[in-house]
């Protein structure tokens, strides 16, 4: 007898939090993503999760009226997606900031370094999301050679530790260099 063993569905994970809108919550929300990651095993670049997760809070304090935001993190089908949800009903707008203003690259900072972004609107406000490609050893769809032409691939080492790393723009541009590179620094 020659019987096919079922195929496997892939496993949908969620967790819903919600933020109190205050200065911690973006730091609140960073663990909360990192956490999911790690315990979910997803295959994506942590810091670039938790940079774009940290974007999408911040916008949301920033406009929200009411006391608390909800974080909803969700891994299914290779991918894991971030949405924001808050009671402001002014929709996301991607602004062409120039080189001295202090705000307004959080979204184009989504937009370039997310699989997809957008936004819906919700029955008390609405949601601004993102999405990133897992695959093993990746952080989404290869993302330095992609958007970075000149940059060789890029494998980024998964840490799950209870520290998270530090974001700066030495740690931003290294993520563009091959490993080998990022190892000498």
């Amino acid at each position: 007898m020659n019987a096919m063993a079922p195929a496997r569905l892939p496993e949908l994970h969620q967790w819903r939090v919600p933020l109190t809108a205050g200065l911690a919550a973006a730091a609140e929300a960073r663990r909360q993503v990192r956490a999911a990651i790690c315990a979910w095993d997803v295959h994506v670049d942590p810091d670039v999760a938790i940079l774009l997760t940290s974007e999408l809070v911040t916008n949301a304090i920033r406009h929200e009226a009411g006391e608390t935001i909800m974080l909803a993190v969700t891994c299914s089908h290779g991918q894991l997606r971030v949405d924001v949800h808050d009671t402001a009903r002014s929709l996301p707008v991607v602004v062409d900031a120039t080189g001295d203003a202090e705000t307004g690259r959080g979204l184009m900072l989504v937009a370039t370094l997310s699989d997809e972004w957008g936004f819906y609107r919700t029955p008390v406000g609405k949601a601004v999301y993102f999405t990133l490609a897992s695959g093993p050893g990746l952080a989404g769809r290869d993302r330095g050679s992609r958007r970075f032409p000149d940059a060789g691939t890029v494998h980024f080492e998964r840490s799950c530790g209870d520290a998270p790393s530090p974001l700066t723009a030495a740690s931003l541009s290294a993520a563009r260099l091959p490993r080998r590179d990022r190892a000498q620094r």
